[in-house]
C-alpha cells in the first residue's frame, strides 16, 4: 500500500526555537536522494521560512491539508499552519510560544484520529518551557495519552520503545530516580508493559509471534537471591503468567549478556526494568537511527531519539537522520495496519 492511499505522516513542530525546524527542512530538502514518506508539518510556516533563510536553504513552503500534502510533497514542504504568538529566536525558547507547541500536537492528533493523516511523528519539545506556561503533564507522551483518552473515552497506558536496526528495547519504568525503581516495579506494571508490547508488535510491526526477552533488575538477575530478591519474587511470576497465556517469553536474564550480537538474534524486543538499562544499549547500537515509538496508543506515534538541542538551532549542524528514521518507521507501521486506527 502506498503513502498516497493512506495519507501523510503528521509531523508536529516541537519547540520552534529548537532544531525541529532545522531537521524538518533538511529531511525535505534531501528527499530526492533517499526515500522519504510524504509528511505534513503542523507548525508555523513563517518560522520554517525564516529558519531556511538563516540556514541558506531554498525551500518552497505550501500551506495545505492532508490530501494536499501528498500532492504537493515533491514540489514544496507542506504545512498545516499553527502560528507562534511570539517571535521565535533559534536557541532561545520562549514560554509565550508554549500554546503553539501544544496546539500543533492537538491538531496533529486530531488529524490522525480522524484518519486524515496516517500516523503521528513529533519533533522534540522542551518540558521546562511548557511547565513555565502551566503545562501539567509529566511529558510529551503523557499528554498524548490524555488526548487519546479524551477523544476515545478509553484510558491508554503508553509504553516507550526505542526501535533501531539492531535492537528494540522497552523500559518498564522510565523517568524516575534509580532508587525508586524497585518499588515502582509492580507485577501489574511489568505484565501490562509486556502485553501491550506484544500486541503492538503483532498488529503494527507484523510479527505474529513476538519473542520477548525480559531483563532482570539486579546484577546476574539476582543470582538466586544473593544479589536481590526482586528477580525471583516479582519478575519471574509475571514471566510464568505470560508463558501460561501463550507468549514467547524468556527471563529474567542478566542484562550484561542480553545485548551482544548472538543474544539479540534470539528475541524481537528486550523488556528492561529501568530507563538506562534499555536506552544505553539502544543508543550504543543505533545512536543516529533509533526511533522513539509509543506503544499502547490508538494511533501510531514516533519521534526522533533526541531533544531540542537549542545550542545547535539555526547553525546548520543538526543531524536529521533520527527524524528521517522516525518518519520512515511511522509510514511503515501505517502501511502495516492499512492506515487505520488500532
Amino acid at each position: 500500500m502506498s503513502e498516497t492511499s493512506i495519507g501523510p505522516v503528521a509531523l508536529t513542530m516541537g519547540d520552534p526555537a529548537g532544531i525541529g525546524p532545522d531537521i524538518t527542512l533538511s529531511v525535505w530538502a534531501k528527499r530526492a536522494d533517499r526515500p522519504t514518506p510524504p509528511f505534513l508539518y503542523v507548525g508555523d510556516p513563517a518560522v520554517l521560512a525564516a529558519r531556511a533563510k538563516l540556514l541558506g536553504q531554498t525551500v518552497p513552503i505550501c500551506e495545505t491539508d492532508c490530501p494536499g500534502a501528498v500532492a504537493a510533497f515533491r514540489q514544496a514542504l507542506p504545512v498545516w499552519p499553527v502560528r507562534s504568538p511570539a517571535p521565535v529566536i533559534p536557541g532561545n525558547p520562549d514560554a509565550a510560544n508554549a500554546s503553539a507547541v501544544t496546539d500543533a500536537i492537538d491538531t496533529a492528533v486530531r488529524l490522525v484520529l480522524a484518519g486524515e493523516a496516517s500516523a503521528l511523528a513529533t519533533n522534540p519539545i522542551a518540558k521546562a518551557v511548557l511547565y513555565e506556561a502551566g503545562f501539567r503533564f509529566p511529558g510529551h507522551t503523557e499528554y498524548l495519552a490524555d488526548l487519546a483518552a479524551r477523544a476515545t473515552g478509553v484510558a491508554a497506558l503508553p509504553v516507550m520503545m526505542l526501535a533501531g536496526p539492531k535492537l528494540r528495547a522497552v523500559p518498564v519504568t522510565i523517568h524516575i530516580p534509580l532508587k525508586d525503581v524497585p518499588a515502582a516495579l509492580t507485577p501489574d506494571l511489568i505484565y501490562e508493559t509486556c502485553t501491550i508490547t506484544a500486541a503492538d508488535l503483532r498488529s503494527r510491526f507484523g510479527l505474529p509471534a513476538p519473542r520477548l526477552a525480559i531483563a532482570g533488575l539486579n546484577p546476574h538477575a539476582g543470582e538466586g537471591g544473593a544479589l536481590g530478591r526482586e528477580d525471583d519474587a516479582v519478575i519471574r511470576p509475571v514471566i510464568d503468567r505470560l508463558r501460561a497465556e501463550g507468549l514467547d517469553v524468556v527471563g529474567p536474564l542478566p542484562a550484561d549478556t542480553m545485548f551482544h550480537d548472538r543474544a539479540r538474534e534470539t528475541y524481537d524486543v528486550a523488556i528492561c526494568m529501568y530507563h538506562d538499562q534499555a536506552l544505553i544499549p539502544a543508543k550504543a547500537l543505533g545512536f543516529d537511527d533509533s526511533v522513539n515509538v509509543t506503544l499502547g496508543l490508538p494511533f501510531i506515534r514516533t519521534s526522533p531519539d533526541h531533544g531540542t538541542a537549542f545550542s545547535l538551532a539555526g547553525k546548520g549542524i543538526a543531524r536529521e537522520e533520527s527524524l528521517l528514521a522516525a518518519l520512515r518507521l511511522a509510514a511503515e507501521l501505517a502501511r502495516n495496519v492499512g492506515g487505520t486506527k488500532r
